[in-house]
């Protein structure tokens, strides 16, 4: 058995339906679906959920929505007519209009494009739907309660196809609650976990991982295997193929996740397991993000005075600002932050620094950008971390900072955003071309 995952451009019109169900007959074993909200259509289209979204700020503020809600009416009605659907769309569409009057709530309004998605879809394939809201429950704490995987289990037994509107489920007070934006993405792992699947495919618009940025690198080869830990590390870093908590569900029951490409069926994607077996190349991937603060604190003798390291973070703590990584030498501590987190509260966090731990000197980097060179192999590969700086100086790009964790599964390099692309190409081609 298999779960498919459509993303929104994989359901973007009538004719990505179709590409759809061509897909989804391919393979008997495809018996359960999930779907996301229709997506754009092109670059100046607008995604069923952002509109839905703008619906939501007028029901708020006591506006009409109609307006922008005719938009979201002419999309479904033009599917629903292109492919015959056996659907009653407008008492459908109704039914979500008058619920977003009377229930402008962001989780509601939010979901109700899988709503329509998944409805469309189980009557054009014949499929049974089931209502997500009524199955996958969310503890307290914002978690999936595991009573989602046997509620689940017990609803798709038997012949035929069954189809889960991905994205939302109901919390323990029975309210409407939605994942994180591309959510859709847990949906399918938490079906693939209550089923048992023996794959859970994931259908988006490019066929798998890229070893690194195709805006950066124009012929970046395709990763064909990456594990579990590889994924996580590369989405940290903004690799957004796959929403990084979609795998939490199927990790540790042992399903695999296949990436796939709706437009390019036939093409081989990237699969996600959870453990590789030893292989020759350097690295899985390399990914990075733009727009970090770095903030330096040298004190002299720094390593000798117990709970410098504590005192520094509660102080970010105090600020409500999270971190990112805390480079360390003998005397100096770094702390990166996103720029956006520690925006306004800057100059207060120094104030603090300075009051507080009295240091020798504080430094402030601004415009950092973070680089993740990740893999498994890399600590059989002796001198790694030379190459690795070695490439990045021939480039002639300054490190302001360098961190690997002792799993050596990634190796963290810090530069200014300037030098970005030109040290994901330094890499690139030092390890893979």
């Amino acid at each position: 058995m298999k779960v498919c995952k459509f993303g929104g451009s994989s359901l973007a019109d009538n004719s990505q339906f179709e590409k759809v169900r061509k897909i989804i007959e391919a393979a008997p074993a495809r018996k359960f679906i999930v779907v996301s909200a229709p997506g754009k259509r092109h670059n100046e289209d607008q995604k069923i959920t952002d509109l839905l979204l703008a619906c939501q700020d007028l029901a708020e503020k006591g506006l009409e929505i109609e307006s922008v809600y005719n938009h979201i009416r002419e999309r479904c009605i033009q599917i629903v007519e292109a492919l015959n659907v056996p659907i009653n769309i407008i008492d459908l569409l109704d039914e979500v209009e008058e619920g977003i009057v009377k229930n402008p709530t962001k989780d509601f309004v939010a979901s109700r494009g899988e709503f329509l998605s998944g409805n469309i879809m189980a009557a054009w394939l014949g499929a049974t739907y089931i209502e997500p809201a009524d199955h996958i429950i969310f503890t307290d704490e914002g978690h999936i309660d595991p009573v989602s995987y046997e509620n689940l289990s017990a609803l798709v037994e038997g012949d035929g196809i069954f189809v889960v509107p991905g994205f939302y489920g109901k919390d323990a007070k029975g309210n409407i609650k939605t994942f994180s934006r591309g959510g859709s993405d847990i949906t399918g792992a938490i079906v693939a976990r209550a089923v048992n699947a023996e794959v859970y495919e994931n259908w988006t618009d490019v066929s798998g991982f890229l070893v690194a940025d195709p805006r950066i690198i124009k012929d970046s080869k395709r990763i064909e295997v990456i594990t579990y830990k590889e994924l996580r590390e590369l989405a940290y870093m903004g690799a957004t193929v796959l929403h990084d908590e979609a795998i939490f569900p199927v990790k540790d029951v042992g399903i695999p996740i296949e990436i796939k490409n709706t437009n390019a069926p036939e093409e081989h994607g990237t699969l996600i397991v959870s453990k590789r077996e030893h292989d020759s190349r350097e690295i899985t991937g390399i990914a990075g993000l733009k727009d970090f603060v770095l903030i330096q604190v040298e004190k002299a003798f720094m390593n000798k005075m117990v709970g410098f390291g504590r005192k520094l973070l509660e102080i970010f703590e105090t600020h409500n600002v999270n971190f990112e990584h805390v480079p360390s030498g003998i005397d100096t501590m770094s702390v990166i932050v996103k720029s956006k987190v520690i925006e306004g509260s800057l100059d207060a966090i120094l104030n603090d620094i300075n009051r507080i731990l009295e240091p020798d000197k504080v430094e402030v980097d601004d415009k950092i950008a973070l680089i993740a060179t990740v893999g498994e192999e890399m600590n059989h590969n002796i001198g790694f971390a030379g190459r690795l700086c070695s490439a990045v100086a021939k480039a002639g790009v300054n490190l302001r900072t360098i961190d690997q964790g002792a799993s050596e599964l990634n190796m963290m390099v810090g530069i200014y955003n300037e030098d970005y692309e030109k040290a994901i190409e330094a890499i690139y081609n030092e390890f893979v071309k």
